[in-house]
């Protein structure tokens, strides 16, 4: 049967039709909801204790650029030391390193995250740091450098970009940083990657000591959200003889939660004599192995050397700035008892990609690590996120976009 110029014509163009369709549809799928629009909100620093809600146009992309859509971004001790004396000198600064989100474009160059893994439009996806042209820094590359020799976003002054910070609408990604595919995270744990990755880091450095073993006496001082997380590292290592540390109850009933088995509340021990006594006795008349210093406070740096037996090890991570001078006696604290002591700060490439890993651990064998952010807050009402976080009243605060 033969078809007439009018039936070819009405097929074609029910084809084309159905083509443009598809087309649409796919690129629909490639697309946020809304698409991505001119200009971009940022939360910017602009003084002591107070953030301006700015609009900058979100500029176009390099080659090897990705926009992001921010999804959420924790409030570190980092950002409250900033909020509270700008001790980098960043003022006006976006602030937010521990952000994520939605790839929503990138240039044509970008095909792979930095561990090799392949990235589309739609993939959630967490930064490390910003290459500075040094081949120190690499994937693979153990302990040669952490995250100190490079920039990171939520730290970098501002310039004619202004999307530079997590805690903002969208961040711009630019060629030269590290991305990584996290699209098998939800956004709690997402959010919860950076400071996990220093914990994650901090173990590896204990680790290196050997001293730090399956069945060795642990105690971990301080139990804000670092410490909290250290306890979870070692638990999920299988190390289960953890003592935590602090002043306050409701953490340190929440460190039982994270796999501490005992705990000491320091505020009901006077002295350093007496609360080592009680460390002590949580040990069943031992000291510990090995000590994790979690806080930023030098008395406390102080105090911890008693609490480790003859041989032992510590790991001191909670200075991220300078905050003072420690007193020890070199002979009683370090010499006579042979302690060996490493340092820890931030992390590497390789811990930030193994720290994935120690999530979906995490939450296989039931620690609650989404319970750690126990305030939510959206962008514009960030500085009462920030007086939240400083009240210690909770744990993780997060600003998370609707």
């Amino acid at each position: 049967m033969k078809a007439n110029q009018a039936d070819i014509e009405a097929i074609v163009k029910q084809v084309l039709a159905s083509m443009a369709g598809q087309t649409a549809n796919a690129s629909a799928a490639a697309k946020p909801s809304g698409g991505i629009p001119k200009t971009a909100r940022v939360a910017m620093l602009t003084a002591l204790e107070h953030y301006d809600i700015k609009e900058f146009p979100i500029p176009p992309l390099g080659d090897g650029d990705i926009l992001v859509k921010v999804e959420g971004c924790g409030i570190c001790g980092t950002d409250a030391h900033e909020f509270k004396r700008d001790p980098f000198g960043l003022i006006p600064v976006a602030l937010g390193h521990e952000g994520t989100g939605e790839i929503v474009a990138m240039g044509k160059n970008v095909k792979k995250d930095s561990a090799g893994k392949d990235l589309h439009i739609g993939d959630k996806v967490v930064t490390c740091m910003i290459f500075k042209d040094d081949p120190e820094i690499t994937m693979y590359d153990l302990n040669k450098q952490n995250v100190g020799g490079a920039d990171v976003y939520g730290l970098l002054p501002d310039d004619d970009i202004h999307l530079n910070g997590w805690f903002s609408d969208y961040i711009f990604i630019r060629e030269g940083s590290t991305v990584f595919n996290v699209s098998d995270l939800d956004l709690d744990s997402r959010i919860l990657i950076e400071p996990c990755a220093v914990l994650v880091h901090a173990v590896e450095r204990a680790k290196t000591t050997g001293i730090l073993r399956f069945n060795s006496r642990v105690v971990v001082q301080g139990c804000g959200p670092i410490g909290l997380i250290c306890i979870a590292v070692l638990r999920t290592m299988g190390v289960e003889n953890i003592v935590a540390v602090d002043g306050n109850a409701k953490r340190l009933e929440f460190a039982k939660k994270m796999g501490a088995a005992k705990s000491v509340n320091f505020m009901e021990h006077k002295g350093i004599e007496e609360l080592a006594g009680a460390v002590k006795a949580q040990f069943d008349g031992h000291f510990a192995d090995f000590a994790f210093q979690c806080t930023g406070n030098p008395k406390a740096h102080s105090n911890i050397y008693k609490f480790i037996r003859n041989g032992g090890g510590l790991c001191e991570l909670g200075f991220f700035i300078n905050g003072g001078d420690a007193t020890i006696n070199p002979h009683f604290d370090l010499c006579s008892k042979e302690i060996t002591l490493v340092g820890s700060w931030v992390y590497t490439l390789r811990d930030y990609a193994t720290t994935f890993d120690f999530l979906k651990r995490a939450n296989a064998i039931g620690l609650p690590m989404k319970e750690l952010i126990t305030d939510r807050y959206p962008l514009d009402q960030i500085n009462e996120g920030h007086r939240k976080n400083l009240e210690m009243t909770g744990l993780k605060i997060a600003i998370v976009n609707n």
